[in-house]
């Protein structure tokens, strides 16, 4: 793999040297998934689900490096639908499977209203994850209940969890296979350092495939 976003990371942020060997894992474990056909699942709350629907961005279009689709779709575009499938192979870029369960306000509206507020991202996990799915569950305290909740049921299912929090890990540090729980408590400092973390993760992933 390539270790330059984290060589980087070291140098910019030398108070999370010690949370490398977890991003590694971190990275590790997403590239596995997309290697075996899996896929990621991200969720958190207020600045949390922003970066959740960040990470999604980076992953499901090109995040610094070129990535064109693949041959096969390229030219059975060409063959379907002609000039507009030329444009198509030559503008699209290939995605990596990701998907922010913040972004879904129906659902997560008739979760809450039908079910109960704190399932509205495990409700999600039943229906998308599966066994060899990654998921990333992002709390500054590390105890939001419907986060939580979402990697118990990922647990459940066979899934890797990954849990961004705060110093102490709260609850996640119990249930997650991959913990960063990096060195603040306050919860905009917290953010501010999970942006770099998972900058350091998406590079790591698009290095390895693109």
């Amino acid at each position: 793999m390539n270790n330059k976003p984290i060589e980087q990371l070291a140098q910019r942020y030398n108070q999370l040297e010690f949370l490398i060997p977890e991003i590694e894992k971190a990275a590790d474990a997403i590239i596995n998934s997309y290697n075996n056909g899996g896929k990621l699942l991200v969720c958190g709350n207020g600045g949390s689900a922003a970066d959740a629907d960040h990470i999604v961005g980076e992953l499901m279009k090109s995040f610094e490096r070129k990535r064109p689709l693949k041959q096969e779709i390229q030219k059975e575009l060409g063959k379907i639908a002609g000039e507009r499938g030329i444009y198509l192979a030559a503008h699209l870029q290939q995605g990596l499977s990701a998907i922010s369960l913040n972004a879904h306000s129906a659902l997560i509206s008739a979760v809450a209203n039908d079910i109960d507020a704190a399932v509205v991202f495990a409700q999600q996990v039943t229906g998308y994850g599966n066994s060899g799915d990654v998921i990333i569950g992002l709390s500054t305290s590390g105890n939001s209940q419907n986060v939580i909740d979402a990697l118990l049921v990922a647990k459940a299912k066979g899934m890797v969890t990954i849990g961004f929090a705060g110093k102490t890990g709260g609850k996640m540090k119990e249930i997650c296979d991959i913990l960063i729980n990096v060195p603040e408590t306050r919860t905009a400092f917290v953010q501010e350092l999970h942006l770099p973390v998972y900058h350091t993760i998406c590079m790591m992933v698009e290095n390895y495939f693109f």
